[in-house]
């Protein structure tokens, strides 16, 4: 048996080690981005307000993302990362159907609810790039889009579960369920009216009436 001489061991070992030290130095940056846009916007993004939070160089946050535009992007896919793995991916642990699809909701609701003060990405991204083509407006798109995707899927599969009723339009009801999110953001966020949360609770239940597959 040749052994393989400690030396030749060192730099595959020190490779490893940088590798591993710049994405916790990515993921640091990612979350003082992650919070600065939260306040800001994505267009408040700028490697040098970063390299001040992070107490790195300009050339040091640049290296990671290349770009502004990169940066947020990156930011957008971390953001839509983190909604699912809170939102998203939980939800499917629920029973398939209604179950599932209240529980992506009402999990979709607590964090809007949590961001009332910092701000939604997916909403706010949407007011910055609606007619601003780009990069950052078709990631930010098919992110949001995706969740869209998924939340259509929960509804659709709650009709054929016989939960809600045949004739439940999937598309309609998703444009409704999103409605109360954008009125909850709005109502809470900008006209600060009390009790915002709970008329967009009492929102869901009176769409679920309207949709619910009647007994027997």
């Amino acid at each position: 048996m040749t052994s393989t001489p400690l030396a030749a061991t060192r730099p595959a070992r020190s490779g490893a080690r940088a590798v591993h030290k710049g994405q916790q130095t990515r993921a640091s940056i990612l979350d003082a981005a992650l919070s600065l846009a939260s306040q800001k916007g994505l267009e408040g993004l700028s490697i040098g307000h970063l390299a001040d939070i992070t107490g790195m160089s300009k050339s040091g946050v640049f290296a990671h993302f290349g770009s502004r535009e990169e940066l947020q992007m990156s930011v957008i896919r971390e953001y839509h990362a983190r909604f699912e793995e809170e939102v998203f991916y939980p939800s499917l642990r629920e029973p398939r159907g209604l179950p599932r699809l209240e529980a992506m909701f009402r999990r979709w609701l607590a964090r809007v609810s949590i961001e009332i003060d910092s701000g939604c990405i997916y909403i706010s991204g949407a007011v910055e790039f609606d007619d601003r083509p780009g990069p950052v407006r078709d990631a930010l798109v098919d992110m949001v889009r995706t969740w869209h995707t998924g939340l259509e899927r929960a509804i659709t599969i709650a009709r054929e579960e016989g939960h809600l009723r045949a004739d439940t339009d999937a598309r309609q009801m998703l444009f409704e369920l999103h409605g109360l999110v954008l009125a909850l953001h709005h109502d809470a966020r900008f006209l600060r009216t009390p009790g915002s949360v709970q008329r967009a609770e009492q929102g869901f239940l009176n769409v679920l009436a309207r949709y619910r597959a009647l007994p027997g």
